[in-house]
């Protein structure tokens, strides 16, 4: 595990420094002014606990599990499994939505404050992926474990199998199958996903994300939630940041990974956000056919969102209150 960690701690600090440079323009890394800016930034050490969509009870999970001296990526963890067991949660755990083939399969990634990382892809059968993806991370050498290697870890570890596709869940496939066709409806079929950032007293960052995919997508489809980088990216000396939406617009930009790096350069959650929808929609002149929102959380304990199309909300909770925040949007036509 040890020699895992010192891999993977050289190749991020040299992908950091290599982006550093392509953001600032220059040869050299961030000057000693703008990293002891950003080291200043030391949170408020007050719980934070931020969510994508209207997630609330999820949210106030893990605020409430911060509030009681749980460490971020325990609270994380235990936020989002309130929508893997949410039945009437299609997009999420238990009852989301099969692919085309009627099977559910989940996707799942967590990352915690000393920069390790678990993810599991495809899984069929375990309800709390999240807690696998911990699992993978803190009791084998590897980051990913991927469909039936990953649902037989998950037996191996205690999990029980469970049945993922509900009856309503199936109706709907099966109505859908009547005539099917695959044409994603922004922030309906896009909001596949549960992304949640948590800093706890300590003013540790972590974070998770969990998702069923795209409703009736390919067989063996995996989009950007459980990808280490692009669903979720957290180093805890700067901030995290995770996404939703479209997964293949977003794997294709490293969206999260991204918008830490821009926070490291200087910039706010909020400026990193939009630098990160605006490199989508720079480069796709079909972005207004989907849905990419980003949320994110610094050492400040600062927050922001943007998303391309009007309709994003995030959960925050704070200071004993969790509130509905909506994102500022791109598209505004």
């Amino acid at each position: 595990m040890k020699r895992r960690q010192f891999i993977r701690n050289a190749a991020l600090t040299g992908a950091g420094l290599a982006i550093g440079k392509t953001l600032t323009g220059c040869a050299d890394t961030p000057s000693e002014e703008k990293k002891e800016a950003t080291m200043k930034t030391k949170t408020q050490n007050t719980p934070i606990a931020i969510c994508t969509w209207g997630f609330a009870n999820a949210n106030a999970k893990a605020g409430e599990e911060l509030s009681k001296g749980v460490k971020a990526l325990d609270a994380a963890i235990s936020g989002v499994e309130v929508e893997e067991e949410n039945l009437k949660n299609t997009t999420v755990g238990k009852g989301g939505a099969p692919d085309r083939e009627g099977n559910v399969t989940l996707d799942a990634c967590v990352m915690d404050s000393n920069g390790d990382c678990g993810s599991v892809l495809c899984v069929e059968n375990i309800t709390n992926v999240a807690e696998l993806a911990k699992r993978v991370m803190t009791e084998t050498p590897h980051v990913i474990l991927a469909s039936k290697g990953a649902e037989e870890f998950a037996y191996r570890q205690g999990f029980e199998k469970d049945q993922l596709l509900t009856d309503a869940s199936k109706k709907a496939w099966e109505k859908w199958l009547e005539s099917p066709e695959y044409k994603p409806l922004i922030n309906i079929e896009n909001h596949d996903t549960i992304g949640m950032l948590c800093m706890d007293k300590d003013g540790d960052i972590a974070g998770a994300c969990t998702t069923s995919g795209l409703s009736y997508k390919m067989k063996g489809r995996v989009g950007d939630s459980p990808i280490i980088g692009s669903g979720l990216f957290i180093d805890n000396e700067i901030g995290g940041a995770v996404a939703t939406g479209m997964g293949e617009e977003v794997l294709k930009t490293v969206g999260s990974f991204l918008i830490v790096e821009l926070m490291r350069n200087g910039m706010s959650p909020q400026d990193a956000c939009v630098e990160a929808v605006n490199r989508i929609t720079s480069k796709n002149d079909r972005y207004k056919d989907f849905q990419i929102a980003y949320i994110a959380i610094n050492k400040a304990g600062e927050t922001g969102s943007y998303c391309i199309h009007k309709g994003f909300t995030y959960m925050k909770y704070q200071d004993g209150k969790n509130e509905n925040v909506h994102s500022d949007y791109f598209d505004k036509a």
